[in-house]
């Protein structure tokens, strides 16, 4: 026994029975692409508030992935979406995550690029930011970049 129940565009909760006796609840949500961009050797960050937890956080650009469309692609889009610059390279693929295994059937997708071009204004609402790898850290430290999944992303990207 399987069932869904839709709760918004995207996200369900799954009821699915494991054992004879037991069943098992997740949420069923849409890919996430995150682009991980430098220029002149500073990274690319977006700041904006994040509403579940009270707090402006120090984030990655990225986004959805919708139906139809490629990590890789949803990665250019969002980067562009948000931050009005666009990658003139093919970005390359870092790093697959699972943000939390045990309730999301979600995966994070990483891509990396340092060839980008300015065309627009930043997404309404999103401050756009150059960061060094030190000024990074310490906001980690600070619980100001504290997405997990981007936190996890950085560490290995700086780590290669």
């Amino acid at each position: 026994m399987k069932k869904k129940i839709k709760l918004f565009t995207g996200i369900y909760l799954i009821k699915k029975k494991i054992l004879k006796n037991q069943i098992y609840y997740f949420l069923k949500t849409p890919k996430i692409s995150i682009m991980i961009s430098k220029v002149n050797n500073k990274f690319l960050v977006v700041s904006q508030n994040r509403i579940p937890i009270g707090k402006k956080l120090f984030e990655f650009p990225g986004g959805i992935v919708d139906k139809g469309q490629s990590a890789k692609k949803s990665a250019y889009k969002e980067l562009f979406e948000e931050t009005g610059y666009r990658s003139i390279n093919t970005p390359k693929k870092i790093i697959t995550l699972y943000p939390d295994p045990g309730r999301l059937d979600c995966s994070y997708e990483f891509f990396f690029t340092n060839k980008l071009e300015k065309l627009s204004r930043p997404e309404k609402g999103i401050n756009v930011h150059l960061f060094t790898e030190k000024k990074i850290l310490k906001l980690i430290k600070n619980r100001k970049f504290a997405h997990a999944c981007h936190v996890a992303a950085f560490y290995f990207y700086i780590s290669k």
